[in-house]
């Protein structure tokens, strides 16, 4: 065990945030750390590695043994470029490079003892050098920054010219080149892409050391995580397996819990039901009887009511009108800032009902993509073509579709001044926005409030063409779950920006490939696409690249269609030949009874044997026709 955390317990204005949670770490064992926006996830992490205290409870960690932490935002300060600062860490290496640089030189000169005496020390320090993996040091430091989605032009950029998630995946660098015995992660990916982010499950998968993640990112978890830790109500509760072998067990759990709990309260209202009955008796046993049970019903052990799973938020998207079957024609889209190409002669189409993701690197102009065909920006070449009665809702990561000064309440009055004062109240209320918040400004409110905010602003407006740009950013798993069931549910058509692939998995139909400045397209889920990826098979051509391109796709969903619509027919066709042949022999059967009530038929020993005969076969061949009717009516 390297990590023992035990009955830790820690509040905030006297509002417990976390009661007496215990778990352990094992050595090389990779764990996470879910919970709710607020849970005190962060809380936790913070006390194991010494930045806040308890208010009980002890944190250990085995003796010997080192830790690293990466919080979810780093302010990196220094004036070594970024090749440099990671450099630092392989300074105890690079100082033994030199010693041993020196020991050479020391004996070209040397001889007799001396000599000797270098000899036996350059043999020490070459073998501290190759266990250290000094011959590999600078290999490695190259790997692990292109893993994180550092080229190599970028690594003599000055750290003071990074941005902030480009500070972070450095601090994150700099501490998986420094190997701590446990590393402790808060929200890694949220500043990757998704081939960095792929890299680095990787690398946690196969680290030689123990890893305590804190992350909503679903498919990571999947990937990396052999236990998951969940913070629910204060409490903290671990289950074996990764977070799909946890989802289900809660679900049980939960599922179980409650009906405990609505057993439990069935049984004290009847109680309570049968004590006032007694005491209506107005009789000294029946009086006696009475208390005797309400002594019994004061000593239970009531059930706390086990939290509803995903009721936080409540979302519907609505749209006003149906577009066309052509939502949008994109063709010839180029875009450059500067001596920078982002992308060049994109074409696009999507139909009604469809819901697209377009992914890529960080920096390769999906962001781009959204706001030109948004009206944000303007492309440098191409057109862009909306079908009839297309009404777009936009939902933009760094939100400047909201108003910084003004409060959440006027921010939906404003846009939305048909809405009565109660019918905004219960719009944020369901985006868990009551009491004062609603007068909050929205410059003074956190990044997930905000996208929370827009999420409301996007359900108001019953547009039937919604583009997205990463919505799930900042969003707790309950709430992404939320909003995709929203989408999934919505009959409008769809195109956003997404690195959660848990979040595509669950929503696109299509994914869109944005890499070398051309879109390519895949017929399918992220899972689906990796596939294609993987097998390194020609890609299934999208809606994208030339008009060729578009007619071919075209075709084969045409072709999957007609398949599909075979299937049906048949099925139906089978269907209706079932119930005309039941329909046949119960009319049979009807026919065989009245024969055998006839007076000549009843008296005839030899007749009526032989209608029981045919009776008995056809109820057989009918049995088993209800059976097949049951098969293809579940099909």
């Amino acid at each position: 065990m390297i990590l023992s955390c035990q009955n830790i317990s820690k509040a905030f204005n006297e509002q417990p945030v976390l009661s007496h949670v215990s778990f352990h770490i094992e050595d090389y064992e990779k764990a996470a750390i879910v919970g709710i926006n607020g849970a005190g996830k962060t809380t936790l992490l913070r006390i194991i590695v010494g930045e806040s205290s308890a208010d009980e409870g002890i944190v250990t960690l085995s003796r010997g043994k080192t830790l690293g932490y990466l919080a979810q935002n780093q302010d990196v300060d220094s004036e070594n470029t970024i090749y440099d600062e990671l450099l630092l860490v392989k300074s105890d290496v690079i100082a033994m490079e030199e010693k041993i640089r020196d020991t050479e030189r020391s004996m070209k000169h040397a001889s007799g003892r001396e000599l000797d005496l270098l000899m036996e020390s350059y043999t020490r320090l070459t073998h501290s050098f190759e266990m250290a993996d000094g011959y590999a040091y600078k290999s490695e430091i190259t790997g692990v920054l292109k893993g994180l989605g550092f080229e190599e032009q970028e690594f003599s950029k000055k750290i003071a010219t990074l941005s902030g998630g480009q500070k972070t995946r450095l601090a994150l660098g700099r501490l998986l080149l420094q190997k701590p015995d446990l590393i402790i992660l808060d929200e890694p990916t949220n500043h990757l892409d998704l081939n960095s982010i792929a890299w680095l499950e990787t690398y946690l998968l196969n680290y030689k050391g123990a890893v305590l993640i804190v992350s909503h990112d679903r498919y990571f978890l999947d990937k990396i995580a052999g236990k998951i830790i969940e913070i629910d109500q204060t409490k903290a509760t671990s289950f074996t397996g990764n977070y799909s072998d946890y989802a289900v067990k809660k679900e049980q759990l939960r599922s179980a819990a409650l009906n405990a709990y609505l057993k439990q309260q069935q049984e004290i209202r009847h109680q309570e039901e049968v004590i006032e009955k007694l005491k209506s008796f107005n009789r000294e046993k029946s009086i006696k009887r009475a208390e005797s049970r309400e002594k019994m019903l004061n000593k239970i052990e009531v059930l706390e009511k086990p939290t509803t799973a995903r009721t936080d938020i409540h979302m519907k998207l609505i749209p006003r009108k149906i577009s066309g079957n052509d939502v949008l024609h994109v063709e010839g889209l180029s875009k450059s800032f500067g001596e920078q190409t982002l992308f060049a002669c994109l074409d696009m189409n999507l139909k009604r009902g469809e819901h697209v993701a377009i992914i890529g690197d960080n920096g390769t102009g999906k962001t781009t993509i959204l706001k030109i065909i948004n009206g944000i920006l303007d492309a440098d070449k191409g057109t862009i073509t909306l079908g009839a009665n297309v009404h777009i809702g936009y939902y933009d990561q760094e939100h400047h579709v909201l108003h910084m000064d003004k409060t959440l309440f006027d921010e939906i009055s404003d846009t939305y001044p048909y809405l009565t004062n109660t019918e905004i109240r219960n719009t944020l209320a369901a985006f868990l926005f009551t009491g004062d918040d609603v007068y909050k400004k929205i410059e003074n409110i956190s990044g997930g409030e905000r996208g929370r905010i827009s999420l409301a602003k996007l359900m108001l407006s019953e547009s039937n063409f919604l583009i997205l740009d990463e919505p799930t950013n900042h969003l707790d798993i309950t709430s992404k779950e939320i909003l995709e069931d929203a989408l999934n549910a919505y009959e409008g058509t769809v195109l956003y920006v997404s690195h959660d692939r848990y979040f595509i998995n669950r929503t696109a139909s299509r994914i869109l490939d944005l890499s070398g400045q051309k879109l390519t397209g895949y017929l399918g889920n992220y899972d689906y696409y990796l596939e294609k990826k993987e097998n390194a098979a020609a890609p299934l051509k999208s809606t994208l690249y030339t008009k060729e391109d578009t007619a071919s796709e075209t075709r084969l969903d045409w072709q999957a269609k007609k398949e599909q619509q075979a299937k049906v027919r048949k099925k139906k066709n089978d269907l209706k030949k079932c119930e005309d042949s039941i329909a046949l022999l119960e009319k049979q059967l009807a026919d065989i009874e009245s024969e055998m009530l006839l007076p000549e038929v009843a008296t005839n020993v030899a007749k009526l044997q032989e209608l029981t005969g045919q009776q008995e076969n056809l109820n057989e061949t009918l049995s088993q026709l209800y059976e097949q009717w049951e098969t293809l009516a579940e099909d």
